[in-house]
């Protein structure tokens, strides 16, 4: 019987373990993971740090047992030291320090991403939290329960940062939001819709400290001040939410790696070594948008190429059809979503595009209960072909349209081909010459 171990077991070791277990039954598959728990679904932590949802429970959505209920071998609490590739084994440690070895057939690297620590004085004081796991999140929660604690400073703000800037002035803090960037957001969005999220960011307390960086942290036991290059700041709690970077340690030796050192692999998930397949955050991702191999670490790309793995593992031959980073963002009811690249991410990687945009209600002006929506579509100049879309809105039901857009640039559809599209018009969704159309029709 073919043997796979699967090396991490979150959402992308989870999707290939499933696929597996369900659809070949001539697989044995064992799941190794240092966590005590699986399958936490890490984008909920700011919803319930914040407490918009009441507990953490629903953030789980599945447990051990249901793995070993199909047949698999699963083994939680567990370090694997290293991976010999040449003979084939894992060689792991318990949490209580019995060592093992695992032979397999192939195995599946899904050891997803770490948190990029600051390299600056200070970093090892109490109260200075990473959000990745849900121990982190239990820590954070935990610190923030404490009426001592007055003011948090939140480094970085991309998603992560962000969501838990929202989540910290819930819970009646002082936050302070860092970055080095000139505004929030910028991986996914270009300025016109950040401007927005700023003014919302500051319009609910929060205290914008952009073009900023952090230099160092200061206290004697906790941290009590964060200094950057502009000045010094008293701070009960700092949450560093800077962003990931692969975890290669078992196979950076021995695997073809990307520029940020995530492991290549190609449209099957097979890396350079041919029993070796990766999946999740510490793996490469072939971008419909700018055509090419890229990185994005997003959950849904994780889930997917869980999938196309455990299929060519167990005899289907299935290709990733790429993806396009399609996301979405929700701060004190101020709702943004993307999908492909915007045009500042669209030129950093050497495109020539343009863009066309449009604002307005999203339903006819006598309707009551109205809100306004704006749009962005971003197109490559020569071949005219729709690689982006960015939407945003207070109110109004805007996250089911950038599903089209995502389909629009892995089909390769043109902005002509949108101008005409065949939209339906009623007034309780939409108006008849809709946002999405003026925008199609306004481009050059």
């Amino acid at each position: 019987m073919p043997k796979t171990v699967i090396i991490g077991a979150n959402h992308a070791g989870i999707a290939a373990a499933n696929t597996l277990l369900d659809t070949y039954k001539d697989q044995e598959v064992v799941m190794i993971d240092r966590n005590s728990n699986l399958s936490y679904l890490g984008c909920g932590t700011a919803l319930w740090v914040g407490r918009q949802i009441d507990s953490y429970e629903g953030l789980f959505y599945t447990r051990k047992e249901d793995f070993e209920a199909k047949g698999a071998k699963i083994m939680m609490e567990t370090t694997v030291e290293r991976v010999d590739f040449a003979n084939k084994e894992v060689h792991a440690v318990t949490k209580d320090g019995e060592r093992f070895v695992e032979s397999y057939d192939k195995v599946i690297l899904a050891t997803g991403s770490v948190p990029i620590s600051p390299k600056v004085p200070g970093k090892d004081l109490k109260n200075i939290h990473f959000l990745k796991r849900f121990q982190d999140g239990q820590s954070v929660d935990g610190i923030l329960s404490d009426d001592s604690v007055k003011s948090v400073a939140v480094i970085g703000a991309g998603y992560i940062g962000v969501e838990i800037a929202e989540a910290a002035k819930r819970r009646g803090k002082e936050v302070l939001l860092f970055d080095a960037a000139a505004r929030s957001l910028p991986n996914y969005y270009d300025k016109w819709f950040t401007d927005d999220m700023d003014k919302v960011l500051a319009d609910h307390g929060i205290e914008l400290h952009f073009n900023e960086l952090a230099r160092e942290y200061k206290g004697t036991d906790k941290v009590e001040a964060i200094v950057t290059d502009k000045g010094e700041y008293p701070v009960d709690l700092v949450i560093n939410a800077i962003g990931f970077l692969p975890n290669n340690e078992l196979g950076k030796e021995h695997l073809e790696l990307f520029a940020n050192g995530a492991y290549v692999v190609d449209r099957h998930q097979q890396t350079s070594d041919s029993s070796v397949y990766a999946v999740g955050d510490c793996a490469t991702i072939y971008s419909n948008a700018l055509q090419n191999t890229t990185y994005i670490a997003l959950a849904t790309n994780a889930v997917r190429s869980g999938i196309v793995a455990a299929h060519n593992i167990g005899g289907t031959a299935l290709e990733s059809t790429g993806v396009q980073g399609s996301n979405g963002i929700s701060i004190f009811g101020y709702n943004m979503v993307s999908t492909g690249v915007s045009v500042e991410t669209a030129e950093k990687n050497g495109m020539r595009v343009k863009y066309t945009e449009f604002e307005d209600l999203q339903k006819p002006g006598f309707m009551k209960e109205n809100d306004k929506v704006k749009i962005r579509i971003v197109y490559e100049e020569d071949s005219r072909r729709v690689v982006g879309a960015q939407l945003a809105s207070t109110t109004a039901e805007i996250a089911m349209g950038i599903h089209m857009f995502s389909l629009a640039i892995e089909e390769q559809v043109t902005i002509d081909k949108m101008k005409l599209l065949d939209i339906f018009f009623l007034p309780h969704f939409n108006q008849p010459y809709n946002y999405i159309t003026m925008a199609a029709l306004s481009a050059e």
